[in-house]
């Protein structure tokens, strides 16, 4: 880890439109920003996003990691104007019933196609894998998982990590321990799982074979009270015991948003922020709310939390321009793929 890296900010914060404003500046270069994400509302083409990404990084003034959720289908930012239409990855289970290796391939390009996509406007990551399982319980998971047990997860989701590391993209795992089983949305509400940990325990393997090739792993706005009385996302005993003691996990553990009904639970902003980097998360996200942004930031984080070390969620890479992977044949492969996909 770099020293630059060590001093990189916590919060990764969301910008106001096409272009930012005197306040989107300001609170970039805060020292307790270290990251953006990008929504539907800040895209209009690529080369504006291009051009929105190069002025974020300039007037945060430091090293940032610029992120968006592009995972295909009904959770993708970006759309045309330079940008493929991405089918969501449950189509990839149906597509390995008839052919697994098929299917391994095809997850591998779909995720090529995406980084490349991204990395052409030097985006640094989307947030990805899904690891959930598609048990039919939850909607707001649903078809943006890999499939309903562990083999499958597994095959398909190492694929698409596969693709993704090639364009140096970070693969991060979300939810952990799994949020694919429980009924409800924690957009909307904080759900509950009271199942045991036994019953847990295969939600929990689908993420434990990938850990080593993952560089992040996204919590659970979830409680699970046969284990904690915590949501997981704000619990030592998930991320320290479970995520890092008994598994071994050595990257960077990601927040969910903090601006989610499934953190209210916790308190005001400055609250969820420091409870949940004294559970053990490196980075906070806080979407579609300045005001809570803002009263982070005036209150502050503890000392020792402020100057800790930040794992990273960047790979080595080479920064290249896009018209140097559209010239490939493999880019006109992949998109055709995305589009049968979709038939």
């Amino acid at each position: 880890m770099t020293n630059t890296e060590q001093t990189m900010g916590p919060l990764i914060i969301d910008v106001s439109g096409l272009e930012l404003t005197a306040e989107d500046r300001e609170v970039l270069a805060h020292p307790l920003v270290g990251g953006t994400i990008l929504f539907t509302r800040n895209f209009q083409s690529r080369e504006q996003v291009t051009q929105l990404v190069a002025d974020m990084r300039e007037a945060a003034g430091k090293p940032l990691l610029v992120t968006v959720d592009h995972e295909g289908g009904r959770v993708q930012r970006f759309r045309d104007s330079g940008f493929t239409k991405l089918p969501p990855v449950a189509l990839l289970a149906e597509i390995a019933a008839d052919d697994s290796a098929a299917a391994r391939r095809t997850a591998s390009e779909l995720a090529w196609l995406m980084a490349m996509e991204l990395r052409g406007a030097d985006i640094d990551l989307s947030w990805a894998p899904v690891l959930d399982r598609h048990t039919g319980a939850s909607d707001i998971i649903g078809n943006r998982a890999f499939g309903a047990d562990q083999a499958t997860i597994n095959q398909l989701a190492g694929a698409y990590i596969t693709g993704m590391a090639e364009l140096g993209m970070a693969a991060t795992g979300k939810h952990f321990p799994g949020h694919g089983t429980v009924v409800g949305d924690s957009h909307e509400l904080l759900p509950v799982d009271d199942r045991p940990m036994a019953e847990l325990q295969q939600d929990i393997d689908c993420f434990v074979s990938l850990l080593p090739r993952l560089q992040g792993i996204m919590m659970a706005h979830v409680v699970y009270p046969q284990v904690d009385e915590l949501p997981a996302s704000f619990s030592p005993r998930w991320i320290q015991q479970e995520l890092r003691d008994k598994l071994e996990f050595q990257g960077a553990v990601v927040c969910d948003d903090l601006s989610m009904k499934g953190a209210v639970v916790i308190g005001d902003y400055p609250a969820r922020a420091k409870a949940a980097l004294a559970a053990g998360c490196d980075w906070l996200p806080v979407c579609n709310n300045r005001d809570g942004v803002k009263a982070i930031l005036r209150a502050g984080l503890d000392d020792n939390i402020e100057s800790s070390a930040r794992r990273p969620l960047l790979m080595p890479r080479e920064n290249r321009p896009i018209a140097s992977f559209t010239s490939l044949p493999r880019w006109k492969a992949a998109i055709q793929m995305a589009r049968l996909a979709h038939v």
